[in-house]
């Protein structure tokens, strides 16, 4: 199989960080557990997710707060529910989580 694309990793990273986050999985140090993820490019993904236009918030303070989502754009949430194993076999992720 050829390595993907920075492109579809990138793409893929942030449906899987977006899919955490509204499984409840919402905050870095949750994510970086369940993925493996350094502390930056969980934050860096959360930042990002923006630009496909899925709308995650804050909320809460600093120390005891998490992420929301509030919308999924264009983004069919089903198709990444269906694909999640796929999602993280081409991210190298383990598929426990």
């Amino acid at each position: 199989m050829d390595k993907p694309s920075k492109t579809k990793t990138s793409f893929y990273r942030r449906l899987l960080v977006a899919h955490l986050i509204e499984s409840g999985v919402n905050t870095v140090p949750a994510i970086m557990i369940e993925t493996g993820m350094p502390r930056r490019t969980a934050q860096d993904t959360i930042e990002a997710l923006g630009e496909l236009d899925i709308d995650v918030e804050f909320v809460g303070a600093n120390k005891n707060g998490g992420y929301t989502l509030k919308s999924w754009g264009a983004i069919n949430k089903t198709w990444v529910k269906k694909h999640l194993d796929d999602i993280k076999t081409l991210l190298d992720y383990p598929l426990n989580f």
